[in-house]
């Protein structure tokens, strides 16, 4: 089948697929016969954009209408389209920019050339073929071959939709595979996020088989994945490609759009599902601490071996090689195993927390525990006396400021070092059950010496429970609107002007002559326009507006801890009780500590605050 009648057919399923792409199929059918290319089919639904001008999804309108958001079968059903030239892409790029107006998310993946499971000749070879598919299953196969080398020049709208911040790249190992794209083509690939992560956070998601794209399909999707080293080890830079080559390589794309939307409940396996669309907002809202992130699993970094075959173990360092996307077997995070056990990095005390040691009032009522050191200090300056070596208990010889409500008193009970959990008592570290992101903000009125959440974990533990901190922290930021690193949350946002300006000089110096005089005119404009230039372009022009900086302070910047903590405040003093209170409950909930301190409480304090401060305490954030 040429080119052409594969874009048809794309176009064909892909519009059928969508309620919101009813109008268009209509108009389609009458005009089949005289429209001969996907540009003037989607002339209908929304002129594309000049190529020159960068598409950001989230600024894109949502259909009116909502879409049909196709099963994973339907998805899969859908045939792929192979592109080739620069040409072959610009027909079909206004049906991929209206795919992801409606949800800026695409499965992605790479191929390149292997032999027995391993690069050619033990070298690192060239990526062949990237695989991207939206939502609704259409995927487009970019032979990079034609490209390599500067044989001729890559699309601008290309470049820019896999560096577009603005648009998820969803896969197994795909951050590995944007390093082998700047490696190889020196492209740039950005705003990715793997499933393997995704499908870690979702503590519904059955995953029983590992953590491979194969297994993460056969668990939550029940679809099966052919991972024959036939296929796997064909040749992908072949004049043509089979049609069992391009069906293996579209697949690991689609299935990787369906693992997404499955994992973020938008899709139903029972039939389609409905849905308006999503903005990026929303959705990097789902995935938040996980974009651009490299998955950290034993195993990464080096190069996959065929299935069953052992990595042979040498001293000699690596040479970069990126696990192969979707193929990689890595073992779930959440199992312990015995090579690369929990906590381990982990940084283990020294010393103990607890000396035990006890402060007295002058006429002997005890005050609290303390640690020795502290305890020495007041008979140093000669504001206390020693009334006991075992225990060690000073008798101070001035008034305190405060002393304890009743002898029923956290404070005045002596503490084990020992991990609260599992009762370890040969290595652990100090955990904040209110993390400090949170506890800096409180006003100084909850903070001010008080030890009551810091407490003993072991490494294993601790390590334990800073996963669990992480689904808390999701929720608040979820229910505050206080995103960790997306968009609305960083202290640096992208300037789209400087952006188009840096990306206009790029491509003058990368494609240089091969470009069209009247496309280097427009370039050359845009540049001359920022930099206020009438005469000729230098070369230093260019290079300094190649490396122009794309980032401008975010004024309105708030980090997620203090958002969280402002909200709360908000409804005084109770509302930052019950935050301290709700991570309180968390951490017993979470962990199911066994060896907790006596009398401690998720409502530790909070009476005397009440009764000291009152609940109309005017609230001063930290």
């Amino acid at each position: 089948m040429s080119h052409r009648g594969s874009l048809t057919a794309v176009i064909t399923t892909v519009l059928g697929a969508t309620l919101g792409g009813l109008l268009i199929w209509r108009v389609y059918r009458t005009r089949r016969k005289r429209l001969p290319s996907i540009q003037k089919v989607a002339d209908p639904v929304e002129a594309p954009r000049p190529v020159d001008k960068e598409f950001t999804a989230c600024q894109t309108t949502q259909l009116t209408p909502p879409v049909q958001i196709p099963s994973s079968e339907q998805l899969l059903g859908v045939k792929p389209v192979m592109v080739s030239s620069e040409e072959e892409w610009q027909q079909l790029w206004p049906l991929m920019q209206k795919e992801l107006s409606v949800f800026p998310v695409l499965g992605l993946d790479c191929e390149w050339v292997k032999a027995k499971g391993v690069s050619v000749k033990g070298q690192s070879s060239s990526v062949s073929l990237l695989q991207m598919a939206s939502y609704s299953g259409l995927c487009v196969l970019v032979r990079l071959l034609p490209f390599r080398s500067g044989q001729q020049p890559f699309p601008l709208s290309f470049i820019e939709v896999l560096r577009d911040p603005h648009i998820l790249k969803v896969g197994v190992g795909c951050y590995e595979d944007g390093k082998r794209l700047t490696r190889d083509y020196g492209l740039s690939l950005t705003c990715t996020v793997d499933l393997r992560y995704l499908a870690l956070r979702q503590r519904q998601a059955m995953v029983n088989n590992g953590l491979s794209l194969k297994s993460l399909a056969a668990d939550l999707l029940n679809v099966s994945l052919d991972k024959s080293l036939e296929l796997r080890c064909s040749d992908w830079e072949a004049d043509r490609l089979t049609l069992e080559q391009m069906t293996y390589a579209a697949r690991d794309a689609q299935v990787s759009i369906a693992l997404f939307l499955h994992l973020l409940g938008l899709g139903s396996e029972a039939g389609p599902a409905s849905s308006s669309g999503s903005s990026y907002s929303e959705l990097a809202a789902r995935c938040q601490g996980l974009v651009d992130v490299p998955f950290r699993g034993r195993g990464d970094g080096e190069d996959r071996a065929a299935d069953g075959e052992r990595r042979r173990r040498t001293r000699k360092p690596p040479t970069y090689e990126s696990p192969e996307s979707g193929d990689q077997q890595v073992p779930d995070p959440r199992k312990n195993n015995k090579r690369k056990p929990l906590g381990v990095g982990y940084s283990a005390r020294k010393s103990p927390l607890y000396d035990n040691c006890f402060l007295h009032a002058p006429d002997g009522q005890p005050l609290c525990t303390c640690d020795k050191k502290k305890a020495k200090w007041y008979l140093d300056k000669g504001i206390g006396v020693l009334q006991s070596e075992d225990p060690f208990v000073v008798q101070l010889l001035f008034e305190p400021s405060g002393r304890p409500d009743s002898k029923q008193d956290y404070y005045l009970t002596a503490k084990e070092n020992l991990c609260v959990v599992c009762g370890k008592a040969d290595s652990y570290i100090r955990k904040n059950i209110v993390p400090h992101e949170y506890r800096r903000h409180f006003p100084t009125e909850m903070k001010d010496h008080n030890s009551h959440d810091i407490l003993l974990l072991c490494t294993s533990c601790h390590a334990a429970s800073n996963v669990h901190d992480s689904f808390l922290k999701q929720q608040l930021a979820e229910e505050f609107a206080a995103p960790q690193g997306c968009e609305e949350g960083v202290r640096l946002l992208e300037d789209s002007d400087r952006r188009r300006v840096r990306s206009a000089a790029r491509a003058l110096l990368t494609a240089g002559d091969g470009l069209p005089e009247q496309r280097r005119e427009e370039l050359q404009d845009v540049i001359k326009s920022f930099l206020n230039m009438n005469e000729e372009l230098t070369d230093e022009a260019l290079q300094q507006a190649a490396s122009l900086e794309t980032r401008i302070f975010n004024e309105a910047y708030v980090p997620h801890g203090l958002k969280v903590v402002r909200a709360h405040a908000e409804l005084g003093l109770r509302g930052l009780m019950d935050l301290e209170r709700r991570w309180r409950q968390h951490f017993l909930t979470s962990m199911q500590p066994r060896h907790l301190p006596p009398l401690w409480s998720v409502d530790h304090n909070h009476s005397k605050f009440l009764r000291k401060y009152g609940e109309d305490l005017p609230i001063k954030l930290n």
